[in-house]
């Protein structure tokens, strides 16, 4: 009975995916076209038909232009890696879900053998090192890129997957330290161990840890690739960086992954800094879980979700793109120091703050959240300061410490 409810789970799971990737890439350009002042896809809907549906079509006509493309194959790709790329990189996004809750649990009201027990709104139920699990397996990722720019033979695709490795490297490192400081405040790597602390304590960790929300939401962002931090595969430089000589279902295997990252990006969030399926009045931690219950945090959960996918679209059409040194500045000179300071400060919090807080007579709860926001208060002004004044977006042909002064600085006017 186990083994048939985890299969049924893996088809719901994977099936939902899909029609949502679908749905949001239609909801993203119609937020596109509302962006930039044109019409969206508002033509297609239902097939043989007269009927629109205000474009609800689209997905599924882009499904079958996908399919019925043209598979072809240059003939000067490495075959083998060519078609391992779009496959470890579907692999590795789809596999992540296996430990990501979607609610909390279904009461058991079957009243059929074998189904006497709550039914877990999770694939793997009971892993105790989901946290690492998700990095393991957004980590394979980088792999699909490289494999990708490499076997495709071409200038472009190789700088587009040296450019993804370098990227996804970089910004695995802040991610963790904005990880690191819910980990220890909650005491588990069990995603719904962390919601679950949350909705007891009834303050969500992004009030107490705004400075470890802070560098794990800009990690989040470059890990899943989108503007302003698409790089890899930015068509002015690029043309389509490591999926240039991609076409057919192996180019929609790789956008439909890329869309995934996003998609689990917002999970994270979500889960481990907005309190999950909690939320004051509605689904609170001491609530009885009937079916109604239940389905409530179903949807509060998947709401959250929804707003913060909404959030990274709106990025991707209104802020310019990075340049890439300044991507990997931001990452190694400013994300991940204040991925340092967030960790050095939660582990003083979790040995001294109770302390801390009795001594000035309030709460905990209270303390830990006037004191994180202290530290951020006084993290941003020290950026502020260190930051120049005015970008210094001169072409540099060379390291920083060989570049002599310009041809303005040798002759003032």
């Amino acid at each position: 009975m186990f083994l048939l409810e985890t299969l049924i789970k893996t088809a719901l799971v994977i099936a939902g995916l899909m029609t949502a990737a679908a749905y949001l890439v239609l909801l993203e350009r119609w937020m596109a076209a509302w962006i930039q002042d044109r019409l969206g896809p508002n033509r297609v809907g239902i097939p043989l038909t007269r009927i629109r549906l205000f474009g609800l079509g689209q997905p599924l006509a882009d499904g079958v232009k996908f399919f019925f493309k043209e598979e072809f194959t240059p003939s000067h790709v490495d075959k083998l890696l060519y078609f391992l790329g779009p496959a470890v990189m579907f692999t590795a996004a789809v596999a992540i879900f296996a430990v990501v809750p979607f609610g909390s649990v279904l009461p058991s009201e079957f009243g059929l053998e074998g189904m006497s027990r709550p039914i877990e709104l999770v694939v793997a139920p009971g892993v105790d090192v989901a946290v690492l699990y998700v990095f393991a397996a957004g980590s394979i990722a980088v792999y699909g890129a490289l494999l990708s720019g490499w076997a495709s033979n071409n200038k472009y695709s190789m700088y587009g997957g040296l450019r993804g490795a370098a990227q996804l490297i970089s910004y695995e490192l802040p991610l963790g330290l904005g990880l690191v400081g819910v980990v220890l405040a909650s005491g588990s790597l069990r995603l719904d161990v962390i919601i679950a602390q949350q909705a007891q304590s009834g303050a969500w960790n992004v009030a107490l840890q705004p400075l470890g929300f802070l560098v794990f939401f800009v990690a989040g962002f470059a890990e899943s690739g989108r503007l302003p931090f698409d790089l890899p595969e930015t068509e002015q430089e690029l043309v389509g960086g490591y999926h240039t000589e991609y076409s057919g279902v192996k180019l929609l295997l790789i956008l439909v992954s890329e869309f995934l990252h996003m998609i689990v990006a917002s999970f994270l969030i979500v889960i481990l800094f907005f309190g999950g399926w909690h939320l004051w009045g509605v689904t609170g931690s001491g609530q009885e879980v009937t079916w109604p219950i239940a389905l409530a945090r179903v949807v509060v959960l998947l709401g959250k979700v929804l707003l913060t996918i909404l959030f990274f679209m709106l990025a991707r059409w209104s802020w310019p793109r990075f340049r890439f040194d300044q991507l990997m500045a931001l990452a190694w000179k400013v994300i991940l120091p204040l991925g340092m300071v967030n960790l050095v400060v939660l582990v003083v919090w979790v040995e001294y703050g109770a302390k801390m807080a009795a001594a000035l007579g309030i709460s905990n709860i209270a303390a830990m959240a006037a004191f994180g926001w202290g530290v951020f208060a006084a993290s941003a002004a020290v950026v502020v300061w260190l930051v120049p004044g005015e970008p210094d977006n001169r072409p540099r042909r060379g390291p920083a410490w060989q570049l002599g002064p310009t041809d303005e600085e040798e002759t003032p006017q």
